[in-house]
């Protein structure tokens, strides 16, 4: 026999040692890496352990690096690699190429989020021929729930809402066949043991799908729906509300069932087909539409028909998402219309999750639900995106997003494990452990009893998925947020130390932090533009410029501080933001003056202004406020936007940006955007901007009974401008040291408004400004809770230790901005 060459010889027996870090666990890695491995006729072993998938691997130099290069670029379709390590193994490997037990160990892998139906999956349930067809619970290791099954961990059929359905042996054989994409996928079922789909009445009453279909209970449910029904649907996260759209009769009835006036419906449509009917679809947004996550994406409703104004009252946008389930591909399979797809509750209250809460809240309302016998472990929403400056940006981080983790930037590796339980509105909490951090899903308003039950639930789950145990907690500086109570609790009882952390620099170190912003790298200006937020001394702060990084900030700006006529309900009443705005730049007697033949006018005049005056000058509940989305509210309430009352936060801003025109965006020229300008305020010294050109001009336009499209244009873009503006006044240094900064960071709930993104993010970089913003998380309070777990673990480190020396832990308070 001739010997091999020593230089192959060598090859043939190369043994190494491969780490796979990330999301890799529970999305069928460890079967692509078996497959890989057995056409490559590489002998070896892979498993997961306690920080990913770990594989040994013996054989020829080459074939081992095109097994590492095909992970790098073949993964599975839900697998997210943050690194691929590789050191020489020194051990005996058996010939041929196995996977074997999972390992114990500290849990440092990421739980994959709730993922939409695959391509696979979505034919074997239409497929006559097929074992699962029509079965609405298929699913297989690259699609299927995830976070919305598990109760604990290790993440096994045991810990999950599966555990009531043994598999049958077929199941069985796919679970454990590595060549099968079903391996180890621990919610796959079928006909034959899995849970079940039934159409029923709420009032008990007998319903047989036959009177509706010859097919099944699912396919029932949508002839329900096509005949005017409305049908509440047990989903993957919580029940939802389902009705023809195109049928305004059933759409305003299901408005007055679920007592929700105006906000916007949610619609799910079969496929691009029907969406491209009544809305425009850019390739970015298809993408995001057809992707794993299978959020709701807002399109421009601009195709040739239109669904009942009573879909999204005063939008240019509809909100559309594609069947995510298999039940709703089932589902739609006949229907080539849109649907409403909206959460199964009442309006302002979380959706339903259980089916005794079902009974008792929807049953009051509806008469026909489509169920099953699967529980949902944990309520998740659905995500909500849009496309905006070339990117898809999040809205609501829920279903198919969280709980992904987000990688800390340089820096961060060592930071201690923190808790963050973040802000009121739009909550979500945050965990930090071994340099990444856990966002929860949207949570929603914590004031509401059921949505605070649920976040604290979440708060006891995360902390076993994630075998977190927290050195240090975060929270929002605010004395009365519902999450900011619960931290200083559990700081006393636990005795841990607690960063309260002031909201506008959380949301400014969520940016930086998303955006892959170095612990130590140099301080930027931060804008952070918001509804209200409680500022450093305890004013409202809602429109502020700060030169920030992880640790500290300095407030550089803001907007001109006005009063907020009755506190919390200014909030909720344009009208007294409008007055108050008026009020503190000129008097009644100049408005009547100049300004008395306008609507407007008359209508202010019929206000109870003597009482407001009164607590204006008294500062009686009317604090002042530098709010930028309370200045929207009065520019909209000014053009007859929501004048009375806004239905739900944020519409008067929403409907605002919905009416610009497109052509006076593009065409006018700057010099006719509403002038806004820079001067200091009389006590601090602080640049500030002031809107009194602004309200002359749009008053003048009022009178020249201009367009309220062209006027919400003008408005747009004469705030961007003087964004642009005060940020180059203060990159300015007196000496001659060069500028304060090149980097901006825009963020805050205002930043979800797509024209004033794009429009601020154009001017600036003209300027030479490199400019960061979100996509990943949510600019507004949605990602607070990231940049108050960055903030309170950049102190931590700088501490060096978090425990003080002495006395108890819980009395060590820091107070961001203090």
């Amino acid at each position: 026999m001739t010997a091999l060459p020593a230089r192959q010889a060598a090859d043939r027996h190369e043994s190494v040692q491969i780490r796979v870090r990330g999301r890799v666990q529970g999305v069928g890695f460890r079967p692509a890496v078996w497959r890989f491995a057995q056409e490559a006729l590489l002998d070896g072993e892979v498993l997961n352990d306690g920080e990913g998938v770990l594989i040994r691997v013996r054989g020829p130099r080459d074939d081992i690096a095109r097994l590492v290069e095909r992970l790098r670029c073949e993964p599975p379709p839900l697998a997210a690699i943050e690194a691929i390590e590789v050191a020489p193994f020194v051990g005996w490997l058996d010939e041929g190429f196995r996977i074997i037990a999972s390992t114990t160990g500290e849990a440092c892998t990421e739980i994959s989020p709730d993922a939409g139906i695959c391509a696979a999956c979505a034919a074997e349930v239409l497929d006559p021929f097929a074992r699962r067809y029509r079965y609405p619970f298929t699913n297989c290791t690259h699609c299927g729930p995830r976070l919305t099954i598990v109760k604990g961990v290790p993440y096994d059929r045991a810990s999950t809402t599966m555990a009531p359905f043994p598999f049958c042996a077929d199941c069985a054989a796919e679970y454990a066949d590595p060549a099968d994409r079903r391996f180890h996928a621990e919610p796959i079922a079928c006909h034959a043991c899995g849970p079940k789909a039934r159409l029923i009445r709420f009032d008990g009453r007998a319903v047989s799908y036959e009177q509706h279909s010859m097919l099944d209970d699912v396919d029932a449910a949508m002839s329900l729906m096509q005949k005017g029904e409305i049908v509440a649907i047990k989903a993957l996260g919580g029940y939802q509300l389902a009705c023809d759209a195109t049928r305004a009769d059933a759409v305003d009835r299901l408005r007055q069932l679920k007592r929700r006036e105006r906000k916007p419906f949610a619609l799910m449509a079969r496929d691009m087909d029907v969406i491209r009917k009544y809305c425009a679809v850019s390739p970015g947004e298809e993408q995001a539409l057809r992707s794993a996550a299978a959020p709701i994406v807002l399109l421009a409703a601009s195709a040739p028909l239109r669904l009942p104004e009573s879909i999204a009252p005063g939008m240019a946008t509809y909100g559309f998402m594609l069947p995510s389930t298999p039940l709703h591909v089932l589902l739609f399979r006949r229907m080539t219309r849109p649907v409403v797809m909206t959460s199964g509750n009442l309006s302002e209250e979380p959706q339903v999750t259980d089916d005794a809460e079902a009974a008792s809240k929807l049953g009051a309302i509806l008469s026909f639900a489509l169920i099953h016998d699967r529980e949902i472990a944990n309520r998740v929403d659905d995500s909500v995106v849009r496309l905006a400056a070339g990117k898809v940006r999040m809205l609501r981080r829920a279903r198919g997003y969280a709980p992904a983790s987000i990688r800390l930037p340089r820096g961060f590796e060592s930071a201690p494990q923190i808790l963050a339980f973040g802000p009121q509105m739009k909550a979500t909490f945050c965990i930090v452990k071994d340099g990444r951090a856990v966002l929860s899903q949207h949570q929603g308003d914590l004031e509401d009893a059921a949505t605070f039950d649920d976040y604290s639930k979440n708060l006891s789950l995360f902390p076993d998925l994630f075998d977190h145990r927290p050195d240090a907690l975060a929270c929002d500086r605010h004395p009365e947020y519902v999450s900011s109570k619960l931290a200083r609790q559990r700081a006393h009882s636990q005795a841990l130390p607690l960063f309260e952390v002031q909201h506008h620099h959380a949301h400014i170190a969520a940016c930086l932090a998303e955006n892959d912003r170095p612990l130590d790298a140099p301080a930027v200006l931060g804008i952070a533009l918001d509804g209200l937020g409680l500022g450093a001394a305890g004013e409202i702060w809602g429109g502020e410029f700060m030169l920030a990084d992880y640790r500290d900030f300095d407030r550089l700006g803001t907007f001109k501080p006005v009063a907020m006529p009755g506190g919390a309900q200014a909030s909720r009443e344009p009208w007294r933001n409008l007055y108050a705005h008026l009020m503190a730049e000129m008097s009644w007697a100049q408005l009547a003056m100049n300004f008395s033949e306008l609507e407007v006018f008359q209508l202010l005049a019929g206000k109870p202004r003597a009482t407001l005056d009164a607590m204006i000058k008294g500062g009686v509940n009317s604090a002042p406020a530098s709010s930028c989305g309370r200045l929207f509210d009065a520019v909209a309430a000014a053009l007859g936007i929501c004048f009375e009352r806004q239905a739900y936060e944020g519409e008067a801003a929403m409907r605002l940006e919905a009416i610009v025109c497109p052509k006076a965006m593009a065409v006018e020229c700057d010099e006719l955007a509403y002038p806004l300008t820079i001067p200091n305020l009389k006590d601090s010294g602080l640049p500030y901007i002031e809107p009194l050109a602004m309200w002359n001009a749009l008053l003048g336009d009022l009178i020249l009974q201009t367009p309220a499209g062209v006027m919400a244009a003008r408005f747009h873009k004469g705030l961007a401008k003087t964004l642009a503006a005060m940020t180059l006044k203060l990159s300015r240094r007196d000496d001659e040291q060069g500028p304060r900064f090149d980097i901006v960071v825009l963020s805050g709930g205002c930043f979800h408004n797509r024209i004033l993104l794009e429009e601020t993010l154009r001017r600036l970089e003209e300027m030479d400004f490199k400019v960061l913003t979100h996509a990943e998380v949510p600019a507004g309070d949605g990602g607070v809770a990231l940049g108050q777990a960055a903030i309170a673990a950049a102190h931590s480190m700088v501490a060096g230790k978090i425990r003080p020396e002495g006395g108890s832990p819980c009395a060590s308070v820091f107070r961001d901005g203090s």
